[in-house]
């Protein structure tokens, strides 16, 4: 069950991701920004708290990656240099095919410290956009197979729609093949 809609600025949305929205013209989308009393802390637990398919949400993942000549190699926070992946929710990131896609040495999941530190949010509720830092964004096609893609709003309780083109570009996206592949 969602909460009723509240005045931009107090949508539920965490307030880095709430300034972020009105810094991209984006302030309208605070009525669409949907709040729930449980967690959607999980791609399935969204799809199901919103009612749609396991591949309209976008899961914002981020990535440890050492050794890519594509980086800037300059916040290694102890282990690697972030890298966030916009994956849809029925899909897992094949991380030998990202580790391809960079030209990385290794990539790993980023530690939920990490994940923090780069972002500004929890895991759970890491948006595709509003982060602390400036971090390359790989988006994986699949999320173009639908015309609307939830993602979290900077906090595991809140999610919002975007058409999945407009997300990946106000994300800073680069569009890629990066999910496992089912046999």
């Amino acid at each position: 069950m969602t909460t009723p809609a509240t005045p931009a600025g107090e949508s539920g949305a965490h307030p880095r991701f709430a300034e972020a929205l009105e810094e991209l013209g984006l302030g309208a989308l605070h009525a669409e920004i949907r709040r729930f009393p449980d967690a959607t802390r999980t791609a399935a637990e969204a799809a199901a708290a919103i009612g749609c398919e396991l591949s309209q949400i976008c899961k914002s993942l981020v990535f440890a990656v050492w050794g890519s000549p594509l980086l800037e190699r300059s916040r290694d926070l102890g282990g690697g240099e972030p890298v966030l992946v916009l994956m849809d929710g029925a899909s897992r990131v094949d991380v030998e095919r990202l580790r391809e896609e960079l030209g990385a040495e290794k990539v790993t999941r980023a530690k939920p410290e990490v994940v923090r530190e780069t972002t500004g949010y929890a895991i759970g509720g890491v948006p595709p956009f509003g982060h602390r830092t400036r971090t390359r964004v790989l988006a994986d096609r699949a999320l173009l197979d639908h015309e609307t893609v939830w993602a979290a709003a900077g906090t595991p309780h809140t999610v919002f729609p975007m058409d999945p083109k407009s997300l990946i570009a106000h994300a800073g996206g680069t569009l890629v093949d990066v999910r496992e592949q089912t046999p």
